[in-house]
């Protein structure tokens, strides 16, 4: 049997090469879970710091432990690792969150059943705009007693600047990664939030480039690209995750504003996905997977992110992240800084398993598709229970809960890790602490659509 790679833990490899079994699985119903219908496995990866439950995986031999060989392969953008994915060139991969939902409901690119059972991470993204337009809104923001900004910062800074721009004949333009991604729906939030329109997407129109109407443009930019883009003009702010916000400060180039831990909190990011039909034809290898997705987020934020540390430097290798180490560590050890020396504490800037991370709720599934329909990328209005159906057939709770179970029955973590899931039922409470203070109840998407004066609403279509 094979051993895993993990520079400097030999011993560890050749511990396990010499029992070479499968960790032992028991369900919650005592039925032990069965082999891995298939071993060597492919993911996928975008270079994010939210990709680590997978980096970890891997390098802690959580993987292995379930009879898994797997290779973590970055890839260059959403698109082809979605449609790697779809192909089969992939068995699966860190997604954004809104990216299964996407592809099943036709919004955003390829169109298959994509399911997801594991979230990967609350919060980790922000919005950075370039020092000169900093330097514009500054005097908008209202300063704490010691000086400096005070944060949350509304977008309506950021008002005055746009109608400069419009003034002189320019357009203001920003990116986000991806038409489907939490970062172009948080931008969107956050812009019409304080009353800049950020654009519907036409796609009875032929036009799926969601500037129809838009006082600023929004373009997709690859992650990595984000700060050199910034510098050389082309966009004047951005929404992303991390180490790219944190590098511009880093390259003084920028300045960020506002994290998408403001403007929702707790909010997921990532998530791992697969085909529906992988998951019917490889159930065993899938909930082995979750289980060692779930003790590698564990292992991420145990003992107040006492591993944050290590984690960093595992990211910043060129095979994942590939950033400075000390850049990557700004925002995950709990700290973000904005501003040359404002360094702040965030403890939940990055947060991989508290908070009931990893659960898919249905409710974080339909607030997704009220922002596509809020922008258009659903021409039409849905029903409630449309809203419902299509959440259910891509988030599967169930399966994370067997995973979770199986984890708690075989001794690895303990009950006391996880919520009671005898009073889940794939729901949150209503949230109300949305950075525009808009309440939200997943089981009425329509109310929650209709609730906001910029965006499409009622019969209205695109």
């Amino acid at each position: 049997m094979r051993t895993p790679t993990h520079s400097g833990n030999g011993l560890f490899a050749a511990i396990v090469m010499a029992t070479a079994f499968i960790s032992p699985a028991l369900a919650d119903d005592g039925v032990e879970i069965g082999a891995p219908e298939k071993q060597d496995l492919k993911f996928g990866f975008i270079k994010l710091t939210d990709m680590a439950p997978l980096a970890i995986a891997k390098e802690k031999h959580f993987f292995f432990e379930e009879g898994l060989f797997v290779d973590l392969e970055a890839q260059s953008n959403w698109r082809v690792l979605l449609d790697r994915v779809i192909g089969g060139a992939l068995d699966g991969a860190h997604m954004l969150a809104g990216q299964p939902i996407g592809a099943t409901v036709g919004v955003g690119g390829s169109q298959a059943d994509v399911i997801t059972a594991f979230s990967m991470d609350l919060n980790g993204n922000a919005i950075t705009v370039s020092n000169d337009v900093w330097e514009q809104m500054r005097p908008h923001v209202p300063n704490r007693e010691d000086g400096k900004p005070e944060h949350p910062i509304s977008a309506e800074a950021l008002q005055p600047v746009v109608e400069s721009y419009k003034d002189e004949g320019e357009s203001f333009d920003m990116g986000m990664v991806y038409p489907v991604s939490t970062h172009n729906y948080e931008i969107r939030y956050w812009l019409a939030a304080g009353g800049l329109h950020p654009g519907f997407y036409e796609p009875r129109e032929g036009d799926n480039s969601g500037r129809s109407q838009s006082d600023v443009r929004l373009s997709v930019t690859p992650p990595p690209q984000m700060p050199s883009t910034m510098e050389a003009g082309t966009i004047q702010g951005y929404c992303v995750g991390e180490p790219w916000n944190q590098q511009a400060v880093s390259m003084e180039i920028g300045v960020p504003v506002v994290t998408n831990h403001d403007i929702w909190p707790h909010n997921p990011e990532k998530v791992f996905g697969v085909t529906q039909q992988w998951a019917d034809k490889y159930p065993n290898t899938h909930l082995r997977v979750v289980r060692a997705l779930i003790r590698a987020a564990h292992w991420l934020d145990e003992n107040d992110n006492a591993n944050r540390e290590e984690a960093a430097s595992i990211l910043s290798e060129s095979r994942y992240v590939g950033a400075d180490e000390e850049v990557i560590a700004n925002s995950m050890t709990g700290t973000f800084e904005y501003e040359k020396g404002d360094v702040r504490q965030e403890p939940d800037f990055n947060v991989f398993f508290r908070h009931n991370a990893n659960y898919p709720y249905y409710s974080d599934a339909v607030w997704f598709m009220t922002q596509m329909r809020r922008w258009g990328q659903i021409p039409e209005r849905k029903s409630d229970d449309w809203y419902m159906d299509m959440a259910k057939d891509v988030y599967k709770p169930e399966i994370y809960e067997k995973a979770a179970k199986s984890l708690i029955a075989d001794g690895t973590l303990s009950a006391d890790d996880f919520p009671d899931f005898e009073e889940m039922d794939g729901f949150k409470p209503v949230q109300d602490d949305f950075i525009d203070g808009t309440p939200y109840d997943g089981r009425k998407p329509n109310d929650y659509i209709d609730s906001f004066e910029i965006g499409l609403s009622g019969d209205e279509t695109s």
